[in-house]
């Protein structure tokens, strides 16, 4: 099993007001993240917030630890439901296309793209390595993590990733 995870807790400094429930054609950001994990995973969840009508689970092990902080969340939700695989996507890049979820969910191992690292497949068994880098690397880096847990780059064309409302209307 595959779940789906919308990693969206992030404070959205930048952008200045809720980020995830931001519009976007008409839905909010963290609906095109949904939509889109859901045609590849058989189980959805948000990390770092509450969103209605899918489970809802913290950053581990504390709120403000970025990405990261999403990603250990996830991990152990995914062992507690016996998924084995996590694919992740922000709630900040509505644009993902289909065919690039399918090449992450057709692999095997952890993967992530290059310019976004949030978006990513990731074995659920590596819960215990995350949980020991976010304890002790203290810049919590994604790209760290990633190469900590031998994760394999994918090159991707560049994706919109919303961190302002001007990166918003630019789509739109």
């Amino acid at each position: 099993m595959i779940l789906g995870a919308v990693l969206a807790g992030g404070r959205a400094s930048r952008f200045g007001s809720d980020k995830g429930a931001a519009l976007f054609e008409g839905r909010a950001l963290i609906d095109h993240s949904l939509t889109a994990l859901g045609r590849h995973c058989q189980g959805l969840v948000v990390v770092g917030r509450d969103w209605p009508g899918v489970p809802s689970v913290s950053d581990r092990p504390a709120p403000d630890l970025g990405p990261l902080g999403g990603l250990a969340g996830a991990l152990h939700y995914a062992l507690a439901i016996g998924a084995e695989r996590v694919l992740t996507l922000g709630c900040d890049t509505p644009l993902v296309p289909d065919t690039l979820l399918a090449e992450l969910v057709a692999r095997d191992t952890a993967v992530f793209l290059d310019g976004l690292p949030v978006i990513g497949i990731w074995p659920a068994s590596l819960s215990p390595m995350l949980d020991d880098f976010v304890a002790t690397d203290p810049r919590r880096s994604m790209r760290g993590w990633a190469a900590r847990c031998g994760a394999e780059a994918l090159a991707a064309p560049p994706l919109p990733n919303i961190n302002t409302p001007a990166d918003l209307d630019r789509l739109g």
